[in-house]
């Protein structure tokens, strides 16, 4: 009897030297929730729990090639999309998805490091919408992200969150997961907005600083369910049990002296 081949997911991101978040974490996240992840590089930061030092860009064509290579040779299931600090890496990453359709998209539009750093040039932000909204399957932003992407006030309400995520489906994306963690309240809510209308996902609220990566874990987590063949709802309520789990875990890894890493392999170890 053949056993089936294991999913394979892919994290076109930047690497964290830190280890917490990006290329690192969507590793990490792939391997815990059974899928064999392969990564394209976009940037390489010099990071840790304190902060971002550093961020080196690679260039527009070795991403270009580091897709080709990939999406060449392997039987990509889902496709995760995090840290595009500029136009033209995010024009490399849109027309690599046109040569190589398929895989359903996952994108995180990763803006500001959990530290506040920076991450996604002004300039960046017409050009991440027009290009690469229209291809994703799911968008996952913060409340500040949504907010950068529309021009808008942070959302404060539900029902706030409700419509941004429907004015953001209106810029092209299929489906919106408005992440609740920068809200307030005992709850941390995540509005999943789309066509079918909206779904709710709440979570108690973990006392915790060690939250570095939780944003690019949940958006890993999601395409590690699409991989598998979850049908997109199922994905997200099997991403957010995962990435509660990870956060309520964190303080046991006590790495690092800053805003360490959520447990990715809380179930595991």
């Amino acid at each position: 009897m053949t056993r089936p081949s294991i999913p394979i997911a892919v994290t076109i991101a930047g690497s964290d030297s830190g280890g917490g978040a990006g290329i690192q974490a969507d590793l990490k996240t792939f391997s815990a929730l059974g899928c064999f992840g392969a990564s394209i590089l976009t940037a390489l930061t010099a990071q840790n729990t304190l902060g971002v030092t550093a961020i080196h860009d690679v260039p527009p064509d070795f991403i270009a090639a580091q897709m080709d290579a990939v999406f060449d040779d392997l039987d990509v299931r889902a496709l995760k999309i995090g840290m595009l600090s500029r136009p033209p890496a995010i024009a490399a990453v849109a027309e690599g998805l046109a040569r190589w359709p398929g895989a359903p998209v996952v994108l995180d539009p990763v803006m500001v490091a959990a530290s506040g750093a920076r991450l996604l040039e002004d300039a960046a932000v017409e050009t991440l919408t027009l290009r690469l909204l229209p291809r994703a399957d799911l968008i996952t932003p913060n409340l500040p992200e949504a907010a950068a992407l529309l021009g808008a006030d942070v959302a404060r309400t539900e029902t706030q969150m409700q419509e941004q995520g429907v004015r953001l489906m209106g810029m092209g994306a299929r489906a919106v997961l408005m992440k609740g963690g920068h809200g307030e309240g005992p709850e941390s809510v995540d509005l999943l907005v789309t066509t079918a209308g909206v779904t709710r996902f709440p979570a108690p609220r973990a006392a915790t600083r060690n939250t570095h990566g939780t944003g690019c874990t949940l958006s890993s987590a999601i395409a590690a369910g699409l991989a598998h063949g979850f049908p997109l709802e199922e994905a997200v309520a099997k991403a957010k049990r995962y990435i509660t789990g990870a956060i309520a875990a964190a303080d046991d890894l006590k790495v690092g002296h800053g805003h360490g890493p959520v447990h990715h392999f809380f179930d595991l170890w």
